[in-house]
């Protein structure tokens, strides 16, 4: 029996950084865009290059596994080198495939910019192939699912899945990629309503329920049958609902942002880890945003995840208070 089985993408990820971006504001009636530019027809020379993994599935079942609870990872995993170390990765950190092999690996280059955000160019390889009938359900035995994005014949997969877990009483996470709520939304909010966590930053709720305060917004989101919700909001923090409470939490304003990938994974699947470790909300709260905090201080989606031992320990030495107040707005 695993404590959680995490689905979603798995890659290798190739950080590279030039000194010769820049970053572009654009206006147009639709509201202000910034863009990474670069010189056309030159040749640029990168002052920096690292390997690492990432993957909202893998990511999330790396971060879960650190945390001392017994994890698989569901997916599909390439065939090729670049899967080979994929599959030797998790088996570092502890975590127990439960899928198929496919063909081409899915790998993302992240392109730095000259402030701390980034832009990520994706190729999903085999990511999306995973067909239901690849599953063993005999490995399915958890106490949770943690369902992040997938897409083409994986989603499908990912939908029969939640249809599993209603089935034998087994809890859901749900943290949904921009793509996925643009691209699938009918399936999105149908697999919503499977959910007892929602776990969503600000732009990709407003996608779903409109430009409303993150508070509204979980009032509407929870009509879909979460019990419990959270939206990330960046450099102002988190907002969450749970048990007819919201909490808010702020971020450490010390904290220096190098390299932002992965952060969300980071806390959603650490909020979701402090639930199955039945801690109470306020502490999973701190526990999340900590281990964001972290991911956000260094490069690499899954280099500095904290272990259980190390998270807590800085929680225990977190005096920032986490704002709890009972919920009194209006239907």
């Amino acid at each position: 029996m695993f404590d959680i089985i995490t689905m979603g993408s798995n890659t290798v990820d190739i950080f590279v950084h030039t000194d010769q971006s820049d970053v572009i504001d654009i206006r147009s009636r639709s509201g202000n865009r910034e863009f990474i530019s670069y010189p056309v027809g030159t040749k640029m020379l990168i002052t920096k290059h690292m390997e690492s993994f990432g993957g909202n599935g893998t990511n999330a079942a790396v971060t879960c596994a650190r945390l001392g609870l017994k994890t698989a990872y569901l997916g599909e995993i390439g065939r090729d080198d670049n899967g080979n170390k994929i599959l030797a990765n998790l088996k570092k950190e502890k975590v127990s495939f439960i899928g198929p092999r496919g063909a081409e690996s899915g790998f993302s280059i992240i392109l730095d910019s000259i402030e701390e955000d980034r832009t990520i160019l994706v190729y999903k390889g085999c990511n999306n192939d995973l067909s239901y009938k690849e599953i063993k359900t005999a490995l399915l035995k958890t106490k949770w699912f943690y369902l992040s994005s997938m897409l083409g014949e994986s989603l499908n997969a990912m939908k029969a899945v939640a249809n599993y877990a209603s089935q034998h009483n087994i809890k859901i996470a749900f943290n949904p990629s921009a793509t996925l709520l643009e691209k699938e939304t009918k399936t999105a909010i149908d697999l919503l309503r499977y959910s007892d966590v929602l776990v969503l930053n600000k732009e990709e709720a407003e996608s779903l329920v409109g430009m409303n305060t993150p508070e509204v917004n979980i009032k509407k989101l929870l009509v879909y049958g979460p019990q419990i919700i959270a939206i990330t909001d960046g450099k102002n923090g988190a907002i969450a609902y749970h048990d007819g409470y919201y909490y808010k939490v702020r971020p450490r304003p010390e904290v220096k942002v190098v390299e932002t990938t992965g952060a969300g994974d980071a806390f959603a699947a650490t909020l979701v880890a402090g639930l199955i470790m039945k801690k109470p909300f306020e502490l999973c709260l701190k526990m999340a945003i900590n281990n964001a905090e972290s991911n956000i201080s260094h490069a690499g989606a899954q280099e500095i995840l904290l272990t259980r031992k190390k998270i807590l320990e800085i929680v225990k030495k977190d005096h920032r208070s986490v704002e709890k107040r009972k919920d009194g707005l209006a239907d």
